[in-house]
């Protein structure tokens, strides 16, 4: 198959990864550029219709212009010995079939898986692409709680029709819209609605549609027969909302965009709120002012208080007197006047004794002396 050069010269198949309606994928390797990679080879029995030809060729050309980190990227296209072959980027982890397979989900993670796929849906639908078949085993995982990609642009559409030329309805049953299977031309919405079967499974275990044959299968899609989300154990009430409005009987329920239901699956924003004391004084033109807080104005009031003691101690301070402003003073001996007698003579009186004491002069000589140069008062005459 590969030669000796190896696949169209360059890359050499190893194991088998998977194996589908159209063609099986093989692990390989690039020999000029030295990277593990993933072949794309188209069933042999499909290789003489060039219907299925130009499908596989239309999934490269279609992936290949996709470029977004959810989904996998396209490397080369081309033919060996008849067969068409795809050159992807080889993922080292496993398909989301494989990690429903490991038991529950938890739905957080169930979030994150279906915010990237529909954020690579968003870029396709952009491009005009359509996948048509968005299931569990075309998304690819880098491991365990890892990062997915969407794989298999196959029937990918970027016409109007729906079904192929023999009138067979292209994709998987199980993932398929009521729509579709009505006879209706595909659509973004079909994408939008594939992934709400697929969020479905995460959540639960299983599909919403049990495959138990075909026609039970298309009956209950037809019907919208399905077990509400809501009655599985333990799930999360707005995520089990998102999921069942995107799988809703009525098209007019569901989302119209891989935006929208991104946004759906984010949640509404948080509100901050801002709160404040109850019964708040409003402070304006027309209305009194709040009282001072009691703690406040004790401390104003405690500081006025010394403020005017400290006046009143200058003040006092100010106006006592002393020794360099109080005005001279003279020390007076007396003594009584003698009663008078006829019979004794008179006595004479005794000289007042007055001693004078030497004044300080504060501010200058005290009136009616000089400068030290007068000795006497002077003559104002």
């Amino acid at each position: 198959m590969t030669g000796s050069d190896g696949l169209g010269g360059r890359y050499e198949l190893r194991g088998v990864l998977g194996v589908g309606g159209m063609a099986e994928v093989r692990d390989g390797w690039d020999t000029r550029l030295g990277r593990a990679v993933a072949v794309k080879l188209l069933h042999p029995a499909l290789g003489a219709r060039p219907d299925a030809r130009a499908r596989f060729e239309e999934e490269a050309r279609s992936a290949a212009r996709l470029q977004h980190p959810n989904t996998v990227a396209v490397h080369d296209y081309g033919h060996h010995g008849g067969t068409p072959y795809i050159v992807m980027e080889r993922l080292p982890g496993s398909t989301l079939l494989d990690e429903i397979g490991r038991g529950p989900i938890p739905p957080m993670r169930v979030r994150t898986i279906l915010d990237e796929v529909l954020a690579a849906l968003s870029v396709a639908h952009a491009a005009g692409v359509v996948h048509r078949d968005i299931k569990p085993a075309n998304i690819l995982t880098s491991g365990p709680g890892g990062g997915v990609k969407v794989a298999d642009f196959g029937i990918a559409k970027t016409g109007d029709a729906g079904q192929t030329a023999t009138g067979q309805l292209v994709g998987t049953m199980a993932y398929t819209s009521p729509e579709r299977l009505a006879g209706a031309p595909s659509s973004v919405a079909d994408d939008l609605y594939a992934v709400g079967v697929v969020g479905y499974e995460l959540v639960a275990g299983r599909p919403p549609f049990p495959p138990n044959d075909v026609q039970a299968l298309a009956f209950a899609i037809l019907n919208g027969q399905h077990v509400p989300l809501t009655s599985v154990v333990g799930v999360d009430p707005a995520l089990a909302a998102v999921i069942e409005r995107a799988i809703a009987h009525d098209p007019r329920a569901r989302f119209t965009s891989a935006d929208q239901m991104r946004a759906a699956l984010a949640g509404p924003r948080p509100v901050t709120r801002v709160f404040t004391a109850p019964f708040a004084p409003v402070v304006s033109s027309g209305y009194p002012r709040p009282a001072a807080r009691p703690q406040r104005r004790g401390i104003v009031l405690t500081t006025i208080g010394v403020l005017v003691a400290l006046v009143i101690a200058v003040l006092a301070l100010a106006l006592r007197p002393t020794s360099q402003n109080a005005p001279a003073t003279t020390s007076t001996t007396t003594t009584p006047p003698p009663q008078p007698s006829s019979s004794i003579a008179p006595q004479p009186v005794p000289a007042t004794t007055i001693q004078p004491v030497q004044p300080v002069e504060p501010h200058g000589p005290p009136p009616g002396r000089g400068n030290g140069k007068d000795k006497g008062p002077k003559n104002r005459g």
